[in-house]
């Protein structure tokens, strides 16, 4: 045999780069490997990335830094899988982060992610991409991102996914979409309710509680209650209230259980025993939030006629009673709007009269403002139509902390303090009680609310509590009038309406009617019955009463005086103006120079004062054209008032002399047999204007 002969290797081409193999242990180095074209670096560069992202926040604020999230967005549609699974990982790390999150969303990468939730992709792949949408999914702009690229279809898909990271994700992505109302309507099309009522089944605790969120939120829509029903959502709700061990679940069940008792069939609720299991919830749980919310419950089960007749045979009033005295102001807070959800119930109500005001008028006195507002509604409810629970609350002396709360920040609250007080006044012991505790003041906050609801409960106890002389005169000195006339202006149909009624009882004296009127009063509530939608029936009779203290307009707007109607000195007739015509005071008349226009007739009174110096002729020339004074019928002022009438309008009943240094003037004896004919011509003036006034009034005219 021959001598084999070793071959020499053959040399690498020149043109081909030798391996290199590059240990690195700079991050720095490793973020700028993620531009290289080679898949194989591409790979274990993210790979270690995703291990460093791993470690901590601040490992994540370094990646930031070094632009790590702009060229790792690149590679979440790079062709090569695990490039793009381990690219998904890593943002999917990363957007825990607020300042990563905030670059994605500048970034516009949501289209990207969601393709990461394709059926054909890695279950690993759909674990942090829908782990990146549901930290996104958190703020607003996001939830708007993933909803126009078509996100929630692929996520509502992925419900039934084999892993339970994947469902965990979906599953917290949608609670946090369904925040939104659009999102909510979605779902409804997309029938998503049985993959989520599936998650009910699941073993993992988190799965479920977040599925049980999910349905708490939805289930405040009526059409996903319907749709829960019918894939017999509310078997798998009883199941878990059932299941002690699924105790950490009751919170969340009981509340979507009451979100579908609110138009739950009553035959279906009896079927099923929901309301004893309710009532045994709340009377043997020490757990605060599952007696709220299994008072929440039987609040919106209470809506319906049949299940409050339901729950008073099963005396639930009891059970309410014992949670006003909880030490939970979240208890405290259900358990009132329980007795007022309740209180449509005739029997509820009588047993609340005995129990549960008392403990009512204590919330009044919390330091939690939504537990006082709570109070005051169910208390609100009670007195309303029901003289006996009126009473009641004032025995519990609730009329001090009623008023008290007519100064609280909340709305809500003043409105149901004002509506007792108003409840209460009907009584004439009780209005005297609450005027006592000086009603009017603390009134004056809530007139000047921005709140129309406020407003109306305003103004509406203002007319309850001032019937009487004493409350209308602390209305005067108080300022509370200038605020009630303000309210005249309003938009608000019930304001409006309030606010006339409570003008129409305001009006019932001359001193309170002049200060309405002083205010506009009068010019508003015309203008308001000018109108056919604004004006209503107290308006109406309000308008009219406060006419009658101002009889020169009346008479020029009607045409006539009642028998009632007593002119006095300073009356005048300015003759007919049509509606929303300005009515000229005499001041201003006093002003207007002498024209050819209709006479002005004066009603003075005095004619025993003597003359002023002749120096006022001219006013009385240019007064505003013929002047009349009469004895009789008249009402007498005093003498001051006469003396400034006469020397402002010149009366003509009152001769002037010439006056002389050092002298009185007098009257001569023709003067005084002149005056004698001058008031025989006054009665006769006004008998005549008196018959004319009555031939208007029953439709007659004289030829």
């Amino acid at each position: 045999m021959g001598k084999k002969i070793k071959k020499k290797a053959e040399p690498p081409p020149k043109d081909v780069f030798d391996p290199l193999t590059i240990e690195s242990k700079n991050v720095a180095t490793v973020v700028l490997m993620l531009n290289s074209p080679e898949e194989d670096i591409l790979a274990k560069a993210c790979e270690a990335i995703y291990k460093f992202a791993l470690k901590g926040e601040e490992n994540k604020s370094t990646l930031l830094e070094l632009g790590a999230v702009e060229t790792l967005t690149k590679l979440l549609t790079h062709e090569d899988k695990i490039v793009r699974r381990n690219a998904t990982m890593i943002i999917g790390i990363l957007v825990s982060n607020n300042d990563v999150k905030k670059l994605l969303r500048e970034l516009d990468v949501m289209n990207s992610v969601i393709a990461q939730l394709a059926p054909e992709e890695e279950v690993v792949i759909h674990e942090f991409a829908s782990l990146c949408l549901a930290n996104m999914s958190a703020e607003y702009t996001s939830k708007v991102q993933i909803l126009e690229h078509g996100g929630l279809k692929p996520l509502i898909r992925l419900l039934s996914s084999p892993d339970p990271d994947v469902k965990k994700n979906s599953i917290e992505c949608v609670y946090n979409l369904v925040q939104d109302f659009q999102c909510r309507a979605m779902l409804q099309e997309l029938n998503a309710i049985p993959s989520i009522l599936e998650l009910l089944k699941s073993e993992y605790p988190v799965i479920q509680l977040l599925a049980l969120k999910t349905l708490d939120v939805i289930t405040n829509d009526k059409g996903s209650r319907a749709m829960l029903r019918d894939n017999q959502g509310m078997d798998h709700l009883i199941k878990i209230l059932e299941t002690k061990e699924y105790n950490d679940l009751h919170i969340e069940a009981l509340s979507v259980l009451g979100n579908c008792l609110e138009d739950m069939d009553t035959t279906m609720i009896q079927q099923t025993g929901i309301l004893k299991k309710l009532l045994a919830f709340a009377e043997n749980s020490t757990v605060p939030d599952i007696q709220k919310n299994a008072a929440k419950a039987i609040t919106k089960a209470a809506y319906d006629p049949q299940n409050r007749k339901l729950f008073h045979e099963q005396e639930v009033e009891k059970c309410l009673v014992a949670l006003l005295g909880s030490e939970s102001d979240g208890t405290k807070i259900a358990a009132s709007q329980a007795v007022s959800a309740m209180c449509e119930n005739s029997g509820s109500k009588d047993f609340f009269n005995h129990q549960g005001i008392p403990q009512l008028v204590q919330l009044l006195k919390s330091d939690n403002e939504e537990v006082k507002e709570a109070a005051a509604l169910a208390l609100a409810n009670l007195t309303t139509c029901n003289l006996s629970n009126a009473n009641a609350a004032a025995e519990a002396d609730g009329i001090g902390p009623l008023i008290n709360l007519l100064s609280s920040k909340r709305d809500g609250a003043i409105a149901n303090a004002a509506t007792v007080l108003t409840n209460m006044a009907t009584q004439v012991a009780l209005r005297e009680t609450i005027q006592n505790h000086d009603i009017t003041h603390a009134l004056i906050g809530p007139l000047r609310s921005a709140n129309t609801v406020v407003q109306s409960k305003a103004a509406l106890t203002i007319a309850a509590t001032a019937c009487d002389v004493e409350a209308r005169t602390e209305l005067r000195n108080s300022g509370a009038l200038e605020p009630l006339v303000e309210l005249l202006r309003s938009k608000n149909d019930e304001v409006r309406r309030h606010a006339s009624w409570a003008a129409m009882v305001c009006a019932s004296d001359e001193l309170t009617a002049a200060e309405l009127c002083r205010f506009g009063a009068l010019d508003i509530l015309e203008e308001i019955n000018l109108s056919v939608s604004r004006k209503n029936k107290f308006s109406e009779v309000a308008y009219n009463k406060l006419l009658n203290y101002h009889l020169p307009l009346k008479y020029s707007r009607t045409g006539y005086l009642s028998s009632g109607d007593i002119i006095s000195d300073g009356f005048y007739d300015y003759g007919r103006i049509n509606p929303g015509t300005k009515f000229p005071p005499l001041k201003e008349l006093c002003l207007e120079e002498a024209n050819d226009l209709r006479t002005v007739l004066l009603v003075n009174n005095k004619s025993d004062v003597s003359p002023p110096a002749s120096t006022e002729d001219k006013s009385s020339d240019i007064a505003y054209g013929q002047t009349v004074s009469s004895t009789s019928s008249l009402r007498r002022t005093s003498e001051e008032k006469t003396r400034k009438n006469s020397a402002r309008f010149g009366s003509p009943t009152e001769e002037k002399s010439e006056p002389t240094s050092g002298r009185t003037t007098a009257l001569s004896k023709s003067s005084t047999k002149e005056k004698g004919s001058r008031l025989w011509l006054i009665k006769l003036a006004l008998a005549a204007l008196w018959f004319e006034g009555i031939m208007e009034e029953h439709g007659m005219k004289l030829g």
